[in-house]
């Protein structure tokens, strides 16, 4: 009997041992990641990892740590990006491209959701017809990248997109394209 209860006690430290390292999994935000593909990574949602790092609003910057907490998450190898992207993509469209930045004139450098591209030069954003894709969206842009819907303007109706660029020079190179845009679950 007695040796049972130490193999139990022995198991349970293991097993806190474990658990606790596991919660305190901590992710370093790189350049052009954004809360929702982290969150993807890890397979969580947005504000499960806003509740795990107490913010108040969906930015971050380049070197900040974020607790990945939890045994699940932390303990979740991450997903290729095109692996997990492939599998929750609900709707492609072929859109029409341009690009542009927060410092044109006349702009605020606040989307139509709220977020800052002043102080988020690098995030991923794109404006729409939320008619055709809501507000909130997250997609795939052929030579973009993961972006968010988060933006609308006077000229984006139908199918036409615009990619936010940190840079003047930036949306200037990108043009006009016609690009596939995957909409993802």
């Amino acid at each position: 009997m007695k040796k049972m209860a130490m193999s139990i006690l022995a198991a349970l430290m293991i097993f806190s041992a474990t658990a606790a390292q596991a919660a305190a999994a901590t992710h370093t935000v790189q350049k052009g990641e954004t809360l929702y593909k982290i969150s993807r990574q890890y397979k969580t949602s947005v504000d499960q990892v806003k509740k795990w790092n107490n913010l108040s609003s969906n930015t971050i910057k380049i070197g900040q740590k974020l607790k990945i907490g939890g045994t699940a998450a932390a303990s979740i190898k991450p997903a290729s990006a095109k692996e997990d992207r492939e599998t929750n993509v609900s709707k492609e469209i072929t859109v029409k491209a341009t690009a542009y930045t927060a410092y044109c004139k006349g702009c605020s450098g606040i989307t139509a959701t709220g977020i800052n591209l002043k102080r988020n030069p690098d995030a991923k954003v794109i404006a729409v017809d939320p008619k055709v894709i809501p507000l909130g969206t997250k997609v795939y842009v052929e030579g973009y990248g993961e972006a968010i819907a988060g933006d609308k303007g006077g000229a984006i109706k139908g199918n036409k997109i615009d990619v936010h660029m940190p840079t003047k020079q930036k949306a200037k190179n990108w043009g006009v394209r016609t690009v596939k845009v995957q909409i993802l679950k």
